[in-house]
C-alpha cells in the first residue's frame, strides 16, 4: 500500500482536531475588552494544544517520509496515534474551562503522555518496515529528545495534583522544546540523497 492515502487521512484528522478545539472556545457575552477574561484560560489552553497539533503535524510528515511503503502495522500504530490526538479538544476544552485545576491538569498531561507513546509506537513500525539500516533508525540514533518528553509528560502528570502551575510549565517546556522542527531526518534523508547522487 502507498502511503498518500494515510498522510492524506491524517491531516484530514489533525485539521478536525484544530476546528474541534477552536469551537470549544464560546463567544463572551458583552461587548467589552473585559468580557474576553473569563475566555482566557481556554484560550490559552487551546493555543497550547493548537501548537502540540502543528508539531505533531510537522513531524509526521517527516516520519512518513522516511517510509517507502506502508504495513498493517504502521496502519495500526498510526491510527493508535490519531485516537490520543483526537481527544486533545476534550482535554483541552476541560482544562481550560475549569482554569488549569489538578484533575483535568492531569487528565490533559496523561494525553500527551499517550500521543507521544503512541508516536513512539509509530516510530518502532516504521523502521520496523524498513528493515535493517532504515533513514529513521539512522535518524533516531538514541532519540534522546523523544524519552526527555515521555519524562517531561510523566512528572506533569504527577505534579499535578499537587502544583498544577509546574505541571503545566513542563507541558510548555516539551512544546518549546519542539517547536523548531526536528531536522534529524531532514538531515539524514539528504545524505542518502547525496550518497544516492540524487539532487
Amino acid at each position: 500500500m502507498g502511503k498518500n492515502r494515510l498522510e492524506a487521512f491524517s491531516d484530514g484528522v489533525l485539521a478536525i482536531i484544530i476546528t474541534i478545539m477552536v469551537l470549544e472556545m464560546k463567544v463572551p457575552h458583552g461587548e467589552s475588552f473585559a468580557d474576553l477574561a473569563p475566555v482566557m484560560p481556554v484560550f490559552l489552553s487551546y493555543i497550547l494544544s493548537f501548537v502540540y497539533v502543528g508539531i505533531y503535524w510537522n513531524n509526521h510528515h517527516h516520519l512518513l517520509h522516511t517510509a517507502h511503503r506502508v504495513t498493517g502495522r504502521i496502519l495500526w500504530a498510526n491510527l493508535h496515534l490519531l485516537f490520543w490526538l483526537s481527544l486533545f479538544p476534550f482535554a483541552t476544552g476541560w482544562m481550560g474551562e475549569n482554569h488549569f485545576a489538578p484533575a483535568p491538569t492531569a487528565l490533559y498531561g496523561g494525553i500527551l503522555l499517550m500521543a507521544g507513546l503512541a508516536y513512539l509506537l509509530l516510530q518502532r513500525a516504521i523502521i520496523a518496515g524498513e528493515g535493517g539500516g532504515s533513514i529513521l533508525q539512522q535518524a533516531l540514533g538514541s532519540d534522546g529528545k523523544g524519552k526527555l518528553s515521555i519524562l517531561g509528560y510523566s512528572l506533569g502528570v504527577a505534579t499535578s495534583f499537587w502544583v498544577a502551575g509546574v505541571a503545566q510549565s513542563l507541558y510548555v517546556a516539551v512544546a518549546l522544546m519542539w517547536l523548531i522542527p526536528d531536522r534529524r531526518i531532514e538531515r539524514s534523508i539528504e545524505q542518502q540523497d547525496h550518497r544516492e547522487g540524487n539532487p
